[in-house]
């Protein structure tokens, strides 16, 4: 994951700052999270993380301009603010009835039907942006957008969401690598 974020620095003295930033604070940064949005949800605390390191790179040179002492002061704050906006997301997100029927093709309906069942099984972070993104087909920014998250939020939930499902596919015997 540093890999990416020291892609989107510019000059080698803001990635080798960004670094030291990352291995000072990293598990300070989850620990923070993890408090705030409960000891039992990893999977959000580490979109919180990302979140952060994000909204950090988003704004380096405020970051990259402050003495080392105060850096501290300010992962842990942009952390806090991070876990309670997924909390607030998590408030403004309704998630649809059990009876709901998706729109769906009428041939290989047994197959949809068997993907919605695996997707409504999935935790809810990834559930909800599973259901925009493979049964209602949203764009990660629609997505983004109804459910108060940022897209790159989005797009690792998806990731994640697809990597369960093809975890469980395969222990039941598919080998389907479109999912």
């Amino acid at each position: 994951m540093l890999v990416m974020f020291l892609a989107m620095l510019e000059t080698e003295e803001d990635q080798r700052r960004f670094t030291r930033l990352f291995e000072a604070h990293e598990k300070k940064i989850y620990a923070v999270a993890l408090r705030v949005l409960g000891d039992r949800d990893r999977d959000r605390a580490e979109d919180a993380a990302q979140q952060t390191w994000l909204q950090l790179i988003k704004y380096w040179d405020r970051v990259s301009a402050l003495p080392w002492e105060e850096t501290e002061g300010y992962v842990v704050t942009v952390s806090k603010n991070c876990a309670l906006d997924i909390l607030r997301a998590d408030r403004k997100t309704v998630a649809l009835p059990e009876d709901w029927a998706p729109p769906a093709q009428e041939d290989r309906q047994d197959e949809y039907d068997y993907l919605v069942s695996l997707i409504r099984s999935l935790p809810e972070n990834y559930r909800r942006v599973l259901e925009l993104k493979l049964v209602e087909e949203q764009t990660n920014k629609e997505i983004a957008r109804r459910l108060g998250l940022s897209e790159s939020a989005v797009a690792v939930r998806v990731l994640r969401g697809r990597n369960l499902l093809k975890e469980r596919l395969e222990k039941e015997g598919y080998t389907y690598d479109a999912v």
